[in-house]
């Protein structure tokens, strides 16, 4: 197993919701050198400084600042998030005289047959009454503590038949009997707060199975969450190694994504600009310098991509497919759900083939909807040069997802390049590199 391929799983297992990822990036920066920065607090800015800041505990922007005035922004986005079940913590438990379930509904678009019958439990935040004040708390419970059971067939014969599964009846994950715990009461405990002092929480179910690596020859990577934690980890790795001499690279990981990313810390939010203003305001730019420099950017949306199906070939487009172990894929949209044009795709492209990292692209079938991403979304509040990209996957948006074991150290590294250049562009829509 490639080294970088464990260190994800390591990052993996700990990043059980979008709070705990941010949690473990941020730890990662620290690692690297970076100082923390909080919104509410005036900041001093230095060059050669190393920076990062979190919003809504969720979202983060991490970015270095060059020795010399700076000419250009080069930006890296992925996102925190994963579809799963939120748990209503007021009413958190549906009780009758045989079970207690939980009262759960869907986060993001998942593929609910794949949550059946594993092993699941719970994590999230909790607020807690500490002095005069509330904090935050994170909280995980590592043993299986749930399960949403399938109706046997012999009960459903229609399952495997196109059943369409009904989220508050189907759904609701088999908490104990019908004198369990209450959830606020174990969490709590978990946590080591009394369950008096919790004042509300986050909280959402996750698979337990852990990620792994398999195939006759070791090629594939499966485990929870890899849409869009190995794009996000990817990038704050490849920040870490980045050292500016004339440019800012920068690395954003956003919130809820899944769900159309508006929230305060979504991509559809002020996070980013808000953030660039403050850099611009530090380093003491001028109005026109500021527009210069915003006008200077290159964004990388990275968010993974449907690979070709073993078993289903004609889901994806005749010519522009995509395999794992293939490379980083480039994705490409006539509707601009993804923001790639001749020039981004140039512009990616050309890094890296100069850093010996193999390309690939992807488009829908014209005659089927497909996803999309936070790059268009993040181009509403930051006029800039965009591509979107990711790596190939099976089963996206189901419980457990398949991916490429090869392709993401190369992830890493076409980041990393992508983060040490410096994009010049032309209005006629040409660039150089340097």
């Amino acid at each position: 197993m490639h080294p970088f391929v464990q260190d994800f799983l390591n990052f993996q297992s700990v990043s059980l919701t979008a709070w705990h990822a941010v949690a473990a990036l941020a730890e990662t920066l620290r690692g690297a050198g970076f100082t923390p920065l909080q919104e509410q607090d005036p900041w001093q800015l230095a060059p050669g400084g190393r920076y990062f800041v979190c919003r809504g505990g969720s979202s983060l922007i991490a970015f270095a600042l060059p020795e010399e005035r700076p000419a250009g922004i080069s930006i890296v986005a992925g996102h925190s998030d994963s579809p799963t079940f939120r748990i209503l913590w007021q009413g958190a438990e549906l009780r009758d005289n045989r079970y207690t379930r939980l009262n759960v509904e869907k986060y993001g678009g998942s593929i609910f047959s794949s949550w059946f019958d594993r092993p699941l439990s719970v994590a999230g935040r909790l607020f807690v009454r500490e002095g005069d004040g509330v904090a935050v708390r994170l909280v995980q419970s590592r043993r299986d503590l749930c399960v949403i059971p399938n109706v046997a067939i012999h009960m459903n014969r229609e399952v495997n038949s196109g059943y369409a599964y009904k989220p508050q009846v189907d759904l609701l994950p088999l908490w104990g009997g019908s004198d369990a715990p209450s959830l606020p009461a174990v969490l709590a405990e978990e946590a080591g707060v009394s369950p008096e002092d919790v004042v509300s929480a986050d909280l959402q179910l996750y698979n337990r199975m852990p990620g792994c690596v398999w195939g006759a020859a070791e090629e594939f990577l499966s485990a929870p969450r890899l849409d869009d934690l190995e794009c996000a980890y990817a990038a704050i790795r490849a920040l870490a190694a980045v050292h500016p001499k004339a440019h800012i690279p920068m690395a954003c990981v956003f919130d809820n994504e899944e769900v159309g990313s508006g929230s305060r810390q979504g991509a559809d939010s002020t996070f980013l600009t808000d953030v660039l203003d403050r850099i611009a305001e530090g380093l003491s730019l001028s109005g026109e310098e500021k527009g210069r420099l915003y006008a200077s950017s290159f964004l990388v949306s990275a968010d993974n991509a449907h690979a070709v199906h073993p078993n289903h070939p004609e889901y994806t487009n005749a010519t522009v497919q995509s395999l794992m172990n293939g490379g980083i894929v480039i994705k490409h949209s006539a509707a601009l759900k993804y923001t790639t044009d001749g020039q981004s795709e140039g512009i990616f492209a050309e890094i890296c083939r100069r850093a010996g990292i193999p390309v690939q692209h992807y488009a829908n079938r014209p005659d089927m909807a497909g996803g999309s991403t936070l790059g268009h979304i993040s181009l509403s509040h930051l006029s800039s040069a965009a591509v979107d990209v990711g790596l190939a996957q099976l089963a996206m948006h189901s419980a457990w997802e398949t991916a490429g074991a090869q392709d993401l150290p190369l992830l890493a590294d076409a980041l990393r390049a992508c983060l040490s250049t410096r994009v010049v562009l032309q209005g006629e829509g040409g660039f150089s590199l340097r």
